[in-house]
């Protein structure tokens, strides 16, 4: 079996896992839901959709931060190894991607036509990293500066 089919097979196996403690999660709070899980960017990924799950989000996604890094340890308690799966739930995740990449291009091009860097807001890793694969496929470089949570990333011109 070749080494690609491997990691895919060993995600696909920490998203079984992930799913079934996020069902167990879902009876406990007595919570309809429905779980899909695929593999995206060399993670497992799972989306929760479905009934009234906002409460489970938060105001700004701290729940479900909260939920996905409980879910982490579940699965690395099962298989003893590290798990970097990302949850969405209610399409959080993918309308905040949009949103963020969204800034990073108007930003890229406000840095384009004034030739000098921008330092954007904190923000938390995943908000960083889709501003910096977003200024990376535009052709522009980007860094993270500072310590979390005060943590942003700046953009430089080419």
């Amino acid at each position: 079996m070749s080494e690609e089919k491997t990691v895919v097979t060993s995600l696909e196996e920490e998203g079984d896992i992930a799913a079934d403690y996020l069902e167990g999660l879902l009876d406990i709070a007595d919570l309809d839901g429905d779980i899909e899980i695929s593999v995206e960017n060399e993670r497992a990924a799972l989306v929760i959709e479905g009934g009234d799950l906002t409460h489970l989000v938060g105001g700004d996604g701290e729940v479900l931060d909260a939920i996905q890094e409980l879910t982490r340890l579940a699965v690395q308690t099962a298989t003893g190894e590290r798990s970097r799966l990302m949850l969405d739930i209610d399409g959080f995740r993918a309308d905040k991607k949009s949103a963020l990449a969204k800034l990073a291009e108007e930003t890229a091009d406000e840095v384009k036509s004034k030739g000098k860097p921008i330092k954007l807001a904190p923000m938390n890793a995943f908000e960083r990293k889709v501003i910096h694969d977003t200024i990376q496929k535009i052709g522009l470089s980007s860094e993270s500066e500072g310590e979390d949570p005060d943590r942003c990333v700046v953009v430089m011109p080419a």
